[in-house]
């Protein structure tokens, strides 16, 4: 029987989603927990990864056990046995062939400004200087649509694939803080950080809203601007199709 796991997380004190050797990661603490409280050794597989410091407030991993177990409890018991920053929101039963990464059709980010200091809102990039919203969103129309984006992409990663199909990008402000939300099948390593670096430098008025084209069209890295801090980062939802969902598939 294969089970999803929707996960909230607070990143920075973890290296990440993803297990690596002598790095203190959230799957570590997720499979640990299964672990002890089924008395079976459990193994998650995840959506994807989140780097270094990025959050996230409903992260999907998959696992797979042939015993049955009250899904409340289990619950109940993991968010008594883990750490403060790691929350458990849901278990529920997919079809055995459902894939936590390969069944997922979107992925949707926020990265956040705040514009005062708030020691309160330390999952924000401080930025205290007038941004110009309106050309940052000028540029946003040049990212959306299938397109390979290279120039945000983490030098030597090792993907199959640099194309990526932006279905959303938008920026708002929301009292003192400016909320970027993108929305794609998939991200790139580092991507959202590279595109929210090249935004600002939009906002700042260093290069133009028209720039970002070409700097998507010459997949370069080095064209696009810096990668912003990881604690502004937060993967907010992973959508399925309501077949997976209502556990008809």
């Amino acid at each position: 029987m294969r089970f999803f796991i929707d996960i909230s997380y607070n990143g920075s004190n973890y290296h990440g989603w993803q297990i690596q050797p002598n790095a203190d990661t959230v799957q570590h603490h997720i499979n640990n927990a299964l672990t002890t409280i089924l008395n079976i050794k459990i193994e998650v597989v995840g959506a994807g990864r989140t780097d270094a410091g990025v959050h996230a407030k409903n992260f999907i991993a998959h696992f797979d056990i042939d015993k049955s177990f009250d899904k409340k409890k289990v619950i109940l018991k993991m968010n008594g046995f883990l750490n403060n920053d790691i929350a458990i929101n849901n278990i529920y039963s997919v079809a055995n062939d459902t894939h936590a990464r390969f069944s997922a059709l979107s992925r949707t980010y926020e990265y956040r400004i705040s514009k005062i200091k708030n020691p309160f809102n330390i999952n924000a990039l401080l930025l205290m200087r007038k941004l110009n919203i309106m050309h940052m969103n000028l540029a946003c129309q040049y990212i959306i649509g299938s397109k390979d984006f290279s120039s945000f992409a983490k030098l030597h990663s090792d993907n199959y694939t640099n194309n990526c199909n932006i279905s959303f990008a938008e920026w708002d402000e929301i009292g003192n803080d400016i909320v970027f939300t993108i929305k794609s099948d998939r991200f790139l390593r580092n991507m959202v950080r590279a595109i929210v670096g090249t935004m600002i430098e939009i906002g700042d008025g260093k290069i133009s809203s028209e720039d970002i084209r070409e700097v998507v069209a010459k997949k370069n890295r080095s064209l696009a601007g810096y990668s912003v801090p990881a604690n502004g980062l937060t993967l907010i939802n992973i959508e399925y199709s309501k077949e997976i969902l209502n556990g008809t598939k």
